[in-house]
């Protein structure tokens, strides 16, 4: 009987971990499962919120970029126009009130706006409009924004308009996505002079 006692302290010493650590109270487990629920819940919920972000970032297709001396808006055309048109969509007159309520209620600083194109030609449909160009279709786009702009309060003396066709391209035209980038307007508020 002593054999068998000893050989109990012996080994009791190297199951009791083991045996110590296959007892969780059911209630702790079960507190430590709801929190690992509520905590994949959440992360599913920020997930869905970032991508929401990225989409209406993507739809808005509007940047603002910090330059030397100024700030630059940039707005892709195809918001802006039907294809092949210098007047503007409803959507794009939106996004033009919006910057406009922006700059207008304190407006110093000088705005050019910079009309761009992809390097597709123009169609017979403008030519017969007297666009028979890139650079005068660029141009009549940003000359529509400039006038909007100033409907929308902001100081015509402040504001000019310049196109440049499909200068300065900023991707490839070799590609839809590419040309799509390449259509654009940049609306440029430069520092207040003294």
């Amino acid at each position: 009987m002593i054999p068998n006692l000893k050989r109990g302290m012996i080994l009791l010493p190297i199951l009791a971990p083991v045996l110590l650590s296959a007892c969780v109270w059911q209630s702790d487990y079960n507190k430590l499962d709801e929190q690992n629920q509520q905590l994949q819940q959440n992360n599913a919920a920020m997930s869905q919120q970032i991508a929401a972000d990225k989409t209406q970032i993507a739809a808005d297709k509007a940047q603002i970029a910090r330059l030397q001396g100024a700030i630059k808006y940039t707005v892709n055309s195809d918001l802006l126009f039907a294809p092949g048109s210098w007047e503007m969509a409803p959507a794009g007159q939106q996004i033009i009130a919006k910057m406009a309520s922006q700059l207008a209620p304190m407006q110093q600083s000088k705005i050019v706006v910079y009309g761009y194109t992809d390097n597709a030609p123009v169609g017979r449909a403008l030519e017969r409009e007297g666009v028979t160009s890139n650079l005068i279709l660029s141009q009549r786009r940003a000359e529509t924004v400039m006038q909007y702009l100033i409907a929308q309060g902001v100081k015509p003396e402040l504001v000019s308009a310049h196109g440049f066709g499909d200068a300065d391209p900023v991707a490839s035209n070799s590609t839809p996505q590419g040309r799509s980038q390449n259509r654009r307007v940049e609306i440029a508020l430069a520092q207040p002079s003294s």
